[in-house]
């Protein structure tokens, strides 16, 4: 009875001794919360990983199926050269057509400034009759006289019957007689196609019909040749 009475009042200090303070409480309350705390971090972790790896997959499909739409688009590209073997020829032709257009405009190019040239030299001399001179201050431009009844003409029937209409300007070289000796068009109709071509020719054709009186000097006693624009309103 003694012995077992001692080994009770041994027990009862080391019960009292393993029995957790507020502090120790308050320490375990605080590292439960940072697990807690911990796990919602990781759970949420897990959800952005897996709607990433959604839209991981989402985008994969995508790829899958935009590069079967190009096998496609390449498969019908490769049909259609197959079946156009002479394609590339009309092509050669094109662009060596338009290489010859682009030597003939560097030409006309060039010998409009030589013509230029030569008529600044000849304006910082005196004109004299029958000179070529560029319009300015001290000359008096060639009037045409018979404008009106001039008409263009196409060769198809109707007076540009249902095309287009506008204003083609065709430059003239007016001689100090008041003939036109040469014509060039120099703004066409808007727009492409025969019809505008068309009235481009006819009204270049048109405008060597004109009669003007010469371009002269101001006080009318020299008379010049002149480039000078002639109007042609389709309507």
């Amino acid at each position: 009875m003694r012995i077992a009475i001692a080994l009770l009042l041994i027990a009862l200090p080391l019960a009292a001794a393993k029995k957790p303070t507020a502090a120790q409480l308050e320490v375990q309350v605080r590292r439960l919360t940072e697990e807690r705390d911990g796990l919602k971090q990781r759970l949420a972790a897990t959800e952005d990983l897996q709607q990433e790896l959604a839209a991981a997959h989402k985008a994969r499909d995508l790829a899958r199926a935009e590069a079967e739409a190009a096998r496609k688009e390449t498969d019908q590209v490769r049909a259609i050269l197959q079946e156009n073997q002479g394609g590339g020829d009309a092509l050669l032709k094109e662009f060596q057509a338009a290489k010859q257009d682009a030597a003939d405009a560097r030409a006309e190019a060039a010998k409009l400034k030589a013509e230029n040239e030569g008529l600044r030299t000849k304006v910082s001399a005196s004109p004299t009759e029958g000179d070529l001179v560029v319009l300015a201050e001290d000359i008096q431009p060639a009037r045409p006289i018979n404008l009106n009844r001039v008409v263009p003409r196409l060769k198809s029937s109707g007076l540009f019957s249902g095309r287009p209409r506008g204003v083609v300007v065709v430059n003239v070289l007016v001689n100090e007689k008041g003939e036109v000796v040469a014509s060039r068009l120099i703004q066409g109709l808007p727009g492409e196609g025969p019809d505008v071509k068309e009235a481009g020719e006819a009204c270049v054709e048109a405008a060597k019909k004109i009669v003007f009186d010469p371009a002269t000097s101001q006080d009318g006693k020299t008379r010049f040749k002149v480039w000078q624009g002639v109007g042609f309103y389709l309507d």
